[in-house]
């Protein structure tokens, strides 16, 4: 790229001057005129000051696999609850949705996000999938790994047998919840494949663009209200999901898939800042760069 126009692109986007390792890469059709392309580039900001709007950002045209706007999306960082989408297809390819699972006491005293389980409690495995991908609870989702192959250590060797099938070379994992852990990680590329594997699921398709549901005990008279984690859902128009997360090391993280239009977009974000407005920002972008789908022939 020209100086003078890595200049502009970098006044554009609020963003300093650096190596290429650092440079967020924005991807633009070879018809695209200069004058379109930069005034779609000032229709938002990817950084402030001199801190990146998130350590890895991936956007993506599904329909034709090409990268709209990329940043670090090779960097290994921890992925937070993100991890749940692979904790889910390895749910759904080794349990049975209908089978009654026990919350042991280890599941009921996860931290961070639960749902208050109480050990001796008893659910449908669905229900605790529902828990897990609606609202992040840590509690049924450690419930549910027990159950599927014996205890958590068993589960994450079948994650990471997963992880290898599906080729992700810079993903791995240590537990399967999302706890931070030196050895726990992905990148923004390995976590979109993951999720367009993933969204091939009916299931998971389904219940990752719910925004509120109701699960109930087997065993007790106990109800929990599950509300959707992603605020995206429902407010901007397309979002289908698909995951957030958020610990201290990983900062806020989200995927979103958007389908607008005969659009479709898969858009990932690692530690990011103000994650809310910069994946409106980013999804706005995208939709706006994605050229209009040809009517097919009657």
């Amino acid at each position: 790229m020209p100086v003078f126009a890595a200049a502009l692109l970098a006044v554009l986007l609020n963003a300093p001057l650096s190596g290429a390792a650092s440079k967020p890469t924005l991807v633009s059709s070879p018809a695209t005129s200069p004058v379109s392309f930069l005034e779609r580039s000032r229709s938002f900001r990817l950084s402030h000051g001199h801190s990146p709007a998130a350590h890895g950002i991936l956007l993506k045209d599904l329909t034709s696999g090409k990268t709209l706007y990329e940043y670090e999306s090779d960097r290994r960082l921890s992925p937070a609850s993100l991890t749940k989408i692979m904790t889910a297809l390895v749910i759904l390819e080794y349990g049975q949705l209908q089978d009654h699972v026990t919350v042991s006491r280890k599941a009921a005293a996860a931290p961070r996000t639960h749902l208050r389980l109480r050990a001796g409690q008893v659910f449908r495995l669905e229900d605790l999938l529902k828990a897990m991908l609606i609202t992040s609870a840590n509690d049924a989702c450690l419930a549910a790994i027990e159950h599927v192959a014996g205890s958590e250590e068993q589960f994450v060797d079948l994650m990471n047998a997963k992880v290898r099938t599906l080729g992700l070379s810079d993903t791995h994992f240590s537990n399967g919840c999302g706890f931070d852990a030196p050895d726990h990680y992905a990148t923004a590329n390995d976590l979109a494949k993951l999720s367009e594997i993933a969204l091939q699921n009916p299931i998971f398709r389904a219940l990752v663009r719910e925004e509120i549901e109701v699960i109930s005990a087997v065993n007790v008279n106990r109800s929990f209200l599950l509300k959707t984690t992603n605020r995206l859902l429902g407010r901007l128009p397309g979002v289908e999901g698909v995951k957030t997360g958020f610990t201290s090391r990983a900062g806020r993280c989200l995927i979103a898939k958007v389908s607008q239009d005969g659009k479709e977009l898969l858009l990932v974000l690692l530690h990011a800042n103000r994650r809310w407005n910069t994946a409106t920002s980013l999804i706005n972008y995208g939709l706006q760069s994605v050229e209009e789908p040809v009517a097919s022939l009657r």
